[in-house]
């Protein structure tokens, strides 16, 4: 099967749906599909990789990432032989996916990994707060009937979408990872390679650097929970827009030696980083489908996340984690009990390990690819 895969973001930036989309291409690609990935140019000197189509684009502000602004002759030229389009952003390269998919009759799918109705405005920010919903549910409604197949990552990210007016064929299919770099990594960290005492018990977050996540809430919790459990530690791998301002507020808060930042990680070493930890945990609640919960499972990590779409799909209550209240009462509470039993995080970890295996990365390209093969027959 010819497919053609956009997304507005790639390496070399790390996220969920960069990762996810390169394990779509690895397995396709495995399993002798014709693959094609539509993405935005990058600086000179990146090493590409073959069907890797950089497009022209443009810087976005001062923060990293460029837009793409319009697809080349051997673009088109590659699309209109395509089977499938499948976007993984609706606005810019949900876009160009429509527009081509239009005029060569080729069907369209959709991935949403992200909860627009959360940042509406960032993506709108010129109109008025209630007309910028309404505009966003405009748009997804008609977009979401130009597609042959929306994909929810989860039931709560299906419900959402549900709200925004999404009309058409939904199908759950849930993200997945490499499972084995994460139950079994090659390079293991050492709690001595970040300046963490051996004796601490380690509570790691991973991921962006950002309001989004939530890590400044994650750190005034810790910050009153710090006399409570004395052996508590915060270990915070990623970087984002807002690291510094999250160092410094560590520092306002009287964090020093009780939190760790490691800025921008390797993909490749999160594995063997969470081996280091005794629980995952996370304060977002703008989540669709968070692959870091999975990857903790994975590596045998308990997790505590706030009850919320895409979170609440991710731990099983009292089994593999806590869900607690959107409340810093409720959240500090599950912390400190994970922090103050080790046997209780042995045995969450061991149920999260076993959940996990739901979540593979095989099992997801296998139903994504029937997904393509059941709107080509039709």
């Amino acid at each position: 099967m010819r497919i053609a895969l956009f997304s507005d973001i790639y390496k070399p930036h790390v996220n969920g749906v960069v990762n996810h989309v390169v394990l779509l291409k690895e397995h396709f690609d495995r399993w002798g599909e014709q693959v094609y990935l539509f993405v935005p140019e990058q600086n000179k000197g990146y090493d590409e990789e073959s069907n890797v189509i950089r497009l022209p684009s443009i810087p976005l502000a001062d923060t990293g990432y460029r837009l793409s602004v319009r697809l080349d002759a051997r673009s088109r030229d590659i699309l209109k032989r395509m089977d499938i389009i499948h976007v993984h952003h609706p606005f810019i390269s949900g876009s160009f996916g429509l527009t081509f998919s239009r005029r060569y009759d080729i069907p369209l799918v959709f991935t949403n990994h992200t909860r627009y109705d959360l940042y509406v405005q960032q993506y709108l920010p010129l109109l008025p707060e209630t007309l910028s919903e309404t505009a966003l549910q405009a748009f997804f409604q008609r977009f979401s009937q130009r597609c042959g197949a929306i994909i929810a990552p989860s039931e709560g990210a299906a419900a959402i979408m549900q709200t925004w007016g999404i009309q058409g064929r939904v199908v759950i299919i849930p993200n997945g990872i490499e499972l084995g770099q994460f139950r079994a990594p090659e390079n293991v960290a050492t709690r001595a390679e970040f300046g963490i005492p051996q004796k601490a018990v380690v509570g790691i977050y991973v991921g962006r650097i950002s309001w989004e996540k939530a890590v400044d809430r994650l750190l005034r919790v810790f910050a009153v929970l710090k006399d409570e459990s004395p052996s508590l530690h915060l270990l915070l791998v990623g970087g984002g827009p807002i690291l510094e301002e999250c160092r410094q507020l560590a520092q306002t808060l009287d964090l020093h030696g009780r939190v760790t930042f490691t800025g921008p990680i390797a993909y490749e070493r999160v594995g063997g980083i969470l081996s280091l930890a005794d629980f995952f945990v996370s304060a977002s609640i703008s989540e669709v489908h968070p692959l870091t919960f999975i990857e903790a499972a994975a590596a045998g990590l308990p997790s505590i996340g706030i009850d919320s779409p895409g979170v609440a799909d991710m731990i099983v209550d009292g089994q593999t984690g806590f869900l607690t209240a959107d409340n810093d009462l409720s959240f500090g509470l599950r912390i400190l009990r994970m922090a103050q039993n080790a046997e209780l995080r042995r045995q969450m970890g061991c149920a999260a390990s076993q959940y996990s295996q739901r979540y593979s990365a095989h099992h997801n390209a296998r139903e994504v690819l029937g997904l393509y093969q059941s709107l080509r027959e039709k």
